[in-house]
């Protein structure tokens, strides 16, 4: 029987000889992020029991030759710890690389991410989203829009990686003393990124994209500089490479904020094929991130898949009961949509039973209650309303709830309370579009057409200006171009 390095030996050199050339190569890393040497690297094809190995090099460097396609495993071994990458999917003379984060970062107490595998979409550009159109009614639409940009809102808190490249300015060095050091020093990758991060956290984006690719330049494999660039692009309106810097990021390092960032990033410019990819690696990765599940959840919406935008939410909730935000998505979503489901009403009645004080857990509430009513003298009615009562005591100039006080008091044909309840919202946002719309319909079921009229009037003239306010935002947002490859039969 030959040895076993005999084996593999011989192994190798019969691959090689069907003449394909596909690759795999990366560079190994340890929990802190630095380069472990002697590390085994071993790569099995998923229908073979031929395993190939290589030691990484005194740089981390290892890398597989002269491969067929198809899809592999590969695990490495080193006295840092071990990582396994169950599925690596390679087509014909394709090079692929794949960095592998070894055991636990030092005083984390976790595993470390190990890597991020190539994604199966790729952005090629971006493109005017007037030209586009919507899908669905023009609530339904702005309520996607909405969502994205509160999600990219969500980008900015605190996750569970790494502190966020826009570091407050007073924790920088100043800008003098930084320049100073580059004047001596160009290649400081150090005094490059402070000096970016510096300008960017004082709203300079365009100088701060200077030095922060200067210092990705430099040290190319740096996570928190391709990170930074990526907020610096997309600051100065490049939103093409700013994802690309994002995707770069999170490749180095799959860290919650870098990879929550890239898929914010997709979603906010109308991409939510990729952003459910990777908002769905981020929650494999982070199971405890409810805004992980939030995205998912509204990368969903966005495609159009309801049913499961509203389970990713209702997760999202269970993680941290306490917390309003997957409530609020979830209200908003309900308030587009038609019906809710026993789920939907079950959460949103927690959301009231934890925050009682909340105007918008007793508006989001009511509107979920109202919305399943099955015939005007169902109870969910006259409880609908008292919530709606107690939102409006809450909050004072809550329009949209006194709007949904004079939908429900139209319903029952008691329009006196409707006006009044139109009127009030009016008297608060004046540019509500609905409330005008309805207190005309209510005028005129009083008999009093003139005043409908002038009511219908206003509407058209608000509507038209806010769908030229809404074009007006879709320039400012521009849509990725993408495509999506197909995945293998053993996919990821």
């Amino acid at each position: 029987m030959l040895p076993p390095f005999l084996i593999l030996t011989i192994s190798a050199l019969v691959w090689a000889q069907s003449g394909d050339s596909a690759s795999v190569q990366g560079i190994v890393r340890d929990g802190q992020g630095r380069t472990v040497a002697q590390a085994q690297v071993q790569l099995q094809g998923k229908d073979s029991k031929q395993v190939l190995t290589a030691a990484s090099d005194a740089q981390g460097f290892y890398k597989f030759e002269r491969l067929r396609d198809g899809a592999y495993a590969l695990r490495v071994v080193s006295g840092s710890g071990t990582a396994e990458i169950l599925s690596i999917a390679l087509g014909t003379n394709e090079t692929k690389t794949v960095d592998v984060m070894l055991g636990a970062a030092a005083g984390s107490g976790q595993s470390a991410p190990q890597f991020y595998d190539e994604p199966q979409f790729s952005v090629s550009g971006v493109t005017d989203t007037t030209n586009l159109g919507g899908h669905g009614s023009d609530t339904v639409v702005r309520t996607r829009e909405s969502l994205a940009k509160e999600t990219q809102n969500l980008a900015r808190t605190n996750g569970s990686g790494p502190t966020h490249s826009l570091a407050p300015p007073s924790a920088l060095a100043n800008e003098r003393s930084l320049r100073a050091t580059l004047d001596h020093e160009p290649a400081s990758v150090e005094a490059n990124r402070q000096l970016g991060m510096l300008l960017l956290a004082e709203g300079r984006a365009e100088e701060a994209v200077t030095y922060l690719r200067r210092a990705a330049e430099i040290q190319p494999r740096d996570a928190e500089v391709h990170h930074a660039l990526g907020d610096a692009e997309e600051k100065r309106g490049d939103p093409l490479e700013a994802v690309r810097q994002y995707q770069r990021a999170a490749e180095l390092d799959a860290s919650e904020p870098y990879l929550f960032d890239w898929g914010a990033e997709l979603l906010l410019h109308h991409a939510p094929e990729p952003a459910i990819e990777v908002f769905t690696k981020g929650n494999a990765r982070y199971p405890k991130s409810a805004r992980m599940l939030i995205g998912l959840g509204a990368a969903a919406f966005a495609r159009g898949a309801n049913e499961e935008a509203v389970q990713r939410m209702c997760e999202a909730s269970d993680l941290n009961p306490v917390d309003s935000t997957p409530y609020l998505f979830l209200g908003k979503m309900l308030r587009a949509g038609n019906r809710p489901s026993q789920e939907e009403i079950d959460k949103l009645q927690r959301f009231v039973k934890l925050q009682p004080q909340n105007a918008e857990a007793n508006y989001y509430y009511a509107v979920a209650l109202w919305k399943s009513r099955k015939d005007p003298h169902d109870p969910a009615v006259a409880q609908a309303e008292s919530l709606l009562t107690r939102a409006v005591q809450l909050n004072r100039k809550f329009a949209p709830a006194y709007l949904q006080l004079g939908i429900l008091h139209a319903e029952e044909r008691d329009y006196v309370k409707a006006i009044a309840d139109y009127q009030q919202a009016i008297q608060i946002d004046p540019r509500l579009e609905e409330a005008h719309f309805r207190l005309g319909q209510a005028y005129r079921q009083a008999g009093d057409a003139e005043k409908s009229k002038e009511e219908l009037r206003i509407h058209r003239q608000l509507a038209q200006e806010s769908a030229q306010q809404i074009d007006r935002e879709r320039h400012e947002i521009r849509q990725f171009v993408y495509t999506l490859r197909d995945k293998p039969s053993q996919g990821h």
